[in-house]
């Protein structure tokens, strides 16, 4: 017996975390455990907590120096972790 109508396991995988409402939370995951992959270990090194709220992610560092560098490139910030995951998970970022 010949199947016609084949998906792609990780096409299923996605329909399913889609109807289940939990895609977004799964990628909220992916966006939190990849920062420190897409800002570097000196960046990761000062970075104290991350969470994400209301499309917003909120970062509390430890370095003044380290935090406003990265308040001066935010839009940037949001592309590539945005990028990183793969969907548009957050639209701003707060450093604390």
């Amino acid at each position: 017996m010949r199947r016609t109508k084949s998906e792609p396991v990780g096409e299923l995988i996605r329909q399913y975390l889609r109807q289940q409402g939990l895609e977004s939370p799964l990628n909220e995951y992916r966006l939190v455990q990849g920062w420190p992959h897409v800002m570097g270990p000196i960046v990761a090194r000062y970075t104290r907590d991350i969470t994400i709220r209301n499309q917003t992610l909120y970062v509390r560092l430890t370095s003044p120096a380290v935090r406003q560098e990265l308040s001066m490139q935010r839009r940037e910030l949001v592309t590539r972790l945005n990028a990183y995951v793969g969907a548009q998970v957050i639209c701003d970022i707060v450093l604390s």
